[in-house]
């Protein structure tokens, strides 16, 4: 690929990701009416992993979102406290045990991503549907390339040897 890349281009880029990054921070993109701010960001991604992928083990649950075990603990304890997760036995082994939404999570997932869902249609009201389309398809092909360049960090920071 070329790096014969405009840089006037690349800096309104790169401000208009910092841009977005605070304002999505601060408004946390969280909905609409009451439920407006109502669930954080790492609580959001468990309970949606959950509902898209079904019940799985702690480890299992922090590979597929690409962060540590310890993370992924540490952020399920309160949704298990609060109703939202339940813990289950593995059916195959029954020492082992599996996250999974409980029917409270399912309705409380369920009205949040309908406020979200609702937001989306505000911010984007006067847009094409092309136009949409198009923006899901580049910001999930954006996030995609972050992925990947934090999973490569990651592995060369894994083959660093340890110092003697």
């Amino acid at each position: 690929m070329s790096r014969d890349l405009d840089e006037g281009l690349l800096d309104r880029l790169q401000h208009q990701v910092a841009v977005f990054a605070r304002r999505a921070e601060q408004t946390r993109l969280g909905g609409t009416g009451q439920l407006r701010n109502s669930m954080d960001r790492a609580a959001y991604l468990l309970l949606n992993r959950l509902d898209r992928e079904g019940p799985m083990g702690v480890k299992a649950l922090a590979a597929s979102m690409g962060i540590d075990s310890s993370t992924v603990t540490r952020q399920v304890a309160p949704l298990v406290e609060s109703g939202l997760v339940d813990r289950a036995s593995h059916p195959e082994d029954g020492r082992a045990v599996v996250l999974e939404l409980s029917p409270q999570g399912q309705r409380r997932l369920g009205e949040v991503r309908d406020s979200r869902r609702e937001l989306m249609a505000q911010l984007t009201d006067d847009w094409d549907p092309e136009e949409r389309d198009a923006f899901c398809v580049l910001l999930t092909r954006f996030n995609a390339a972050l992925h990947a360049r934090q999973a490569g960090a990651a592995g060369e920071a894994e083959e660093v040897p340890p110092a003697s």
